[in-house]
């Protein structure tokens, strides 16, 4: 067999034949790898799945050293110059590009379905005034399970495919709506006339006008932002998703669990993150004492390098000339996008970085865009997770019809005692 791994064991001088396809082994086949009959099979101890795969997949392809990101085999830089957030969540969902009639469908389901229960405004309106955007939004989604029972029933092609337009449709009215709550304001409806992203900004920042009209390059911009964090592979959120997704549990409770995984600084505060440092940096004549400060272990230089990336992050290209035309709308002078750029032009020459391979990703510059918005740094992770919810849905939905795929339920080493000998309370407290 030419397409295998001979494992030879030391132990017991016995030699094992492991197939490899697709550049993998199964982790099932080290098991056959024993000291002696009694002794548990080989596993393998991988944390955080830095080397582990733990699907199949046809949603997304990362080629970390080329720097490349396809949506189902379309480069992230044609979507985002040529398409628009709607039609990436059909691509990512259905697996191809819609015809004119699919589109005209899925934009009228997903327009008419933005609207959410009453109850769900009474059950957000019940948390604390200052209660975070991102956990009012992990417990919003969550309780839609509540008011769609059928979502359980995850074996019906037609029902999963109706709690996907429900959840994409929603997302940013739950999401503008904890914007709201916590600034004090009324919940703003949705308003059927606008796009998807133009309503979404008309419901975060609509006062008394009759009709809320976004600047259209404002609009595209966040549109841009929404397709360039739409999916990213097995990452932490989506790993989470498809890991309690695997109880067959539905699906507003998967996505929960992958809002939660989000919520977590390593994951979606890197932006929020960069523009601490750039505060910290204060004015570009203090880069070259912050870099030698990075250089010396004294500084981390966040919003550059990437677990998987190890070249200029194709998102970030992108994410940087929407920053050019947030800015120019805005008319906003904002020092630290001067600190950033001058940051990233000496980074980028600078034979330390160059090495290791450190390039700006896509978290470098979305911060600076939000805060041009008027966003408070809590809510650029719910930004996040409304654009990644396309990608999430399409995890869960392969993951559902994958018959490959298992209830999740790694393996561990276990290192705390054994055998003890109980002592009952009134001995040990006598």
């Amino acid at each position: 067999m030419t397409d295998s791994l001979t494992v030879r064991d030391n132990r017991t001088g016995a030699e094992y034949e492991l197939p490899i396809t697709d550049g993998t082994i199964r982790a099932a086949d080290l098991g056959q790898i024993k000291a002696d009959d009694d002794s548990p099979g080989l596993a393998a101890y991988d944390p955080g799945f830095v080397n582990t795969a733990s699907c199949r997949s046809a949603v997304t392809y990362i080629d970390g050293e080329a720097g490349i990101l396809e949506y189902r085999g379309y480069p992230i830089e044609q979507l985002a110059e040529h398409s628009n957030f709607l039609e990436v969540a059909y691509l990512l969902i259905h697996g191809e590009l819609p015809t004119q009639e699919q589109y005209q469908a899925w934009e009228h389901d997903i327009t008419y379905h933005t609207f959410v229960h009453e109850n769900v405004k009474s059950f957000m309106q019940g948390f604390r005034y200052d209660a975070h955007p991102m956990g009012m939004l992990m417990a919003s989604v969550g309780a839609l399970s509540t008011f769609y029972p059928e979502s359980r029933t995850i074996s019906d092609a037609e029902n999963r495919r109706m709690q996907i337009v429900r959840m994409i449709a929603k997302m940013p009215t739950l999401g503008a709506w904890s914007f709201r709550h916590a600034q004090g304001k009324p919940y703003v409806y949705p308003d059927n006339d606008l796009s998807y992203t133009e309503n979404f900004l008309s419901m975060l920042f609509k006062m008394s006008e009759y009709k809320y009209e976004p600047d259209p390059r404002i609009a595209k911009a966040l549109d841009t932002l929404f397709i360039l964090h739409a999916d990213h592979e097995q990452n932490c959120s989506a790993n989470a998703v498809r890991s309690v997704g695997s109880s067959q549990v539905d699906p507003y409770s998967a996505v929960a669990s992958g809002v939660g995984a989000l919520f977590g600084p390593l994951h979606g505060g890197a932006n929020e993150s960069v523009l601490r440092m750039l505060r910290r940096i204060g004015s570009t004549e203090n880069i070259p004492s912050f870099i030698e400060g990075v250089k010396n272990g004294n500084e981390r230089l966040m919003g550059f390098g990437h677990r998987v990336y190890k070249n200029y992050d194709p998102r970030a290209k992108i994410i940087k000339k929407a920053a050019d035309d947030v800015f120019e709308v805005t008319g906003v002078t904002n020092p630290l996008l001067d600190i950033a750029k001058e940051l990233e032009k000496i980074a980028l020459e600078d034979e330390y970085f160059i090495q290791r391979k450190l390039y700006p990703n896509v978290d470098f510059y979305s911060g600076l865009i939000y805060e041009a918005l008027q966003f408070p740094p809590e809510m650029f992770t719910v930004l996040f997770a409304i654009g990644r919810t396309p990608g999430w849905l399409a995890q869960w939905e392969e993951l559902v019809q994958d018959k490959e795929q298992k209830i999740a339920r790694p393996k561990q080493i276990y290192t705390g005692d054994r055998g003890l000998e109980f002592v009952p309370a009134s001995k040990r407290w006598a």
